[in-house]
């Protein structure tokens, strides 16, 4: 539980699948990258967002 998503409130329609596929989409990433704390590394990227296009090449 890396994201605390038991908090997350969308229970409706299709946003609880879609959240779960980027989340998963997210941890995959950042283990192809050998990225070594999973939980830390979103809050990291998040002010660097230069830094995380640069991972995805845009």
């Amino acid at each position: 539980m890396a994201y605390d998503e038991d908090r997350c409130r969308a229970r409706k329609g299709h946003t609880p699948r879609t959240l779960a596929c980027l989340r998963n989409f997210t941890i995959s990433l950042l283990r192809l990258f050998h990225v070594a704390n999973i939980k830390a590394a979103p809050r990291g990227l998040a002010a660097q967002a230069d830094q995380a296009l640069a991972m995805l090449r845009l």
